[in-house]
């Protein structure tokens, strides 16, 4: 028996003392954020006593995507993802909400032959549909190519998609809603006449995270089209508490591994809550999740395996039944073998050797965990009760008022990060010029780009605007054999101007910019002299404000009279700003300030792909 060591019994008003101390004087308020959709996280928080979300037992399943156009090139990944220990395959076919660019392009009994040859149907495998708006039509197609192999509809865990609601991800969504479901919930009906327990049709809102809805739109898209679902099933004579068993969730699950597990958990909180509005005792019901699309990047894709293990790991501890992750290399083109091993492995290392799909609810009583749940339920309850009031989720649809609200969120969520207030590893923050490209696919095609128009959740990256530079910095390096350089003119000691020659040469490699730094410049002529040996057209003046106040505009006016085509600042000196502009500094690049509008000025200061200065 231990005995007793005599630790002192710490409070939260100690906790709080010592915190103030440390942050001198700062208060504890300086150590709460914000979310994504506004929700205040807090640094402490009591226990919690919040319900447990309702959840399935066991490990989650580990899903592989199957998205290769070429039939026999799909039936490789198939069986090669099922050797290496898959649990199941998500079937992306082309024109799919998650088929970014690629999948089946035919569901014909040909191609569905060939891409499911030696493939077992009643072996305890999961299939997941990604079916778009021909779902009906594929579904119908994937069924009977089940009846043909023998298997029994009854044997097999087939959860097959059926999304009335895709349309919304490709344009204005029809305001005769009514007729364009009859195909979905008709298809639904006759595969539960051949004996398959679905899940059948599927409430997915990944097309929201896609285009940049907050978590809480997420989950009342989600919520909306479930209730959509479960009031067209039974009009069609599924009795309700049958019809509620065979509507799946999707969800896509993030990198911000705090808010991707607390929505996971309050979807199940939500969808109880209708059921019980119902009059139905709630019961587990089935939550799949893929990666999430908007945080991948095509620059430093590697980052992206670690993306997908945080989405992963978030996702499975928040409930999710199973979860699908996106290969690394997916924003660049169709990933090759090692590119889905490690979307695979990923998550095997997770259940095999760290063994966390063995507690049903990891974070039941964390405060902090339980407090965001509630947040989150409160915010996606709200925006689906103003759906329900108007009409339901197809009403506002056919408005266009969600979309609205989707395209608010992603504003914000563009301006923090082209503000570089939500930087992105390998992009805009650690962005590496000399990186390999990746391998892709053997004689992988071209992505397929889809017809979107006004109206429509379109899917975007929130790395795009840094990536768009970066090409045309690659552009630029084929024409004429060398990347756009910046000078980096320091004014005073090395101690005096290294934090702003740091901060712009992460800024100016975010954008495909090589930064040239000589060390100190002790004269105007000296940093012209150090402009002619660089070969730069451009120059940045880095220093701290007594430099600026002293020195600076005697630099600016030398350097500009030599000719150079751009001239910015690192910082903001407000009081010598005007002098500044006037010796002929054009731009002052500072913390908070829009890089990426920035850095596209220094690249129009140049002449298009010869590096040479317009």
């Amino acid at each position: 028996m231990c005995a007793d060591v005599g630790f002192p019994a710490w409070t939260e008003a100690d906790w709080r003392k010592v915190a103030e101390a440390a942050l001198k004087g700062a208060g504890i308020d300086a150590l709460a954020s914000n979310a994504a959709g506004g929700i205040r996280i807090e640094p402490l928080y009591p226990p919690g006593e919040g319900p447990r979300p309702l959840r399935t037992g066991g490990p989650w399943r580990v899903i592989a995507r199957l998205d290769h156009p070429d039939a026999g090139e799909a039936n490789a990944q198939a069986l090669d993802d099922i050797a290496s220990g898959a649990d199941g395959l998500q079937i992306v076919f082309s024109g799919a909400v998650g088929a970014y660019g690629f999948g089946l392009r035919r569901s014909d009994p040909a191609t569905l032959h060939g891409a499911f040859n030696g493939v077992r149907f009643d072996q305890g495998l999961r299939f997941e549909l990604d079916l778009g708006r021909a779902g009906a039509d594929h579904a119908r197609n994937f069924a009977a190519l089940i009846e043909r192999s023998g298997a029994r509809p009854a044997d097999c865990d087939v959860s097959f998609g059926l999304d009335p609601y895709a349309a919304s991800a490709f344009g204005p969504f029809p305001a005769d809603w009514a007729a364009q479901v009859e195909p979905f919930i008709s298809a639904a009906v006759a595969l539960r006449a051949k004996g398959f327990a679905g899940p059948l049709v599927v409430a997915d809102a990944r097309s929201t995270h896609a285009a940049g809805g907050a978590s809480g739109q997420e989950l009342a898209f989600a919520l909306g089209a479930a209730v959509g679902l479960l009031r067209a099933l039974s009009a069609a004579g599924v009795p309700l508490g049958e019809a509620r068993q065979r509507i799946a969730f999707r969800l896509a699950a993030d990198a911000d591994e705090f808010v991707t597990l607390s929505k996971f958990r309050a979807l199940r909180l939500m969808w109880a809550q209708v059921e019980e509005a119902c009059g139905l005792e709630p019961r587990p019901t089935t939550v799949q999740a893929e990666s999430a699309w908007r945080m991948m990047t095509a620059r430093d894709p590697y980052v992206n395996v670690m993306r997908g293990a945080m989405a992963a790991f978030a996702a499975g501890l928040g409930g999710a039944d199973s979860v699908c992750v996106l290969p690394h290399t997916l924003a660049v083109g169709l990933p090759d073998s090692l590119a889905r091993r490690l979307a695979r492995n990923g998550q095997l290392i997770l259940l095999s050797e760290s063994h966390l799909g063995f507690v049903a609810d990891p974070a039941a009583g964390a405060g902090a965990f339980e407090a965001l749940t509630k947040a989150l339920c409160d915010m996606g309850w709200t925006l689906f009760q103003e759906m329900e009031a108007g009409g339901g989720l197809a009403e506002t649809l056919a408005r266009g008022a969600f979309q609205n609200g989707v395209a608010e969120s992603a504003s914000r969520l563009k301006r923090d990060v082209t503000r570089l207030k939500a930087p992105i590893t390998g992009v805009s923050a650690h962005a590496d010029l000399a990186e390999t490209p990746v391998e892709l696919a053997p004689g992988a095609p071209e992505r397929e780009h889809a017809t979107v128009s006004k109206g429509a959740l379109v899917p975007m990256r929130l790395a795009e605007p840094f990536e768009a530079l970066r090409v045309q910095s690659d552009a630029i390096l084929e024409a004429s054999g060398a990347r756009p350089k910046v000078l980096l003119v320091a004014l005073g000691p090395e101690a005096a101007h290294r934090r702003r020659v740091a901060f712009m040469r992460e800024w100016l490699e975010a954008g495909g910019i090589e930064p040239v730094y000589e060390g100190e410049a002790e004269t105007p002529d000296a940093a012209i002299k150090q402009l002619a040996a660089s070969g730069a057209f451009l120059a940045c003046l880095c220093g701290d404000d007594v430099a600026y106040a002293a020195r600076g505009e005697a630099f600016a006016a030398a350097i500009k009279a030599a000719g150079v085509k751009g001239l910015s600042l690192a910082g903001r000196p407000k009081t010598a700003e005007e002098g500044l502009r006037a010796a002929g500094v054009d731009e002052f690049i500072f913390a908070g300030g829009d890089a990426a509008a920035a850095l596209e000025g220094l690249y129009r200061r140049l002449g298009p792909r010869t590096g040479r200065a317009s």
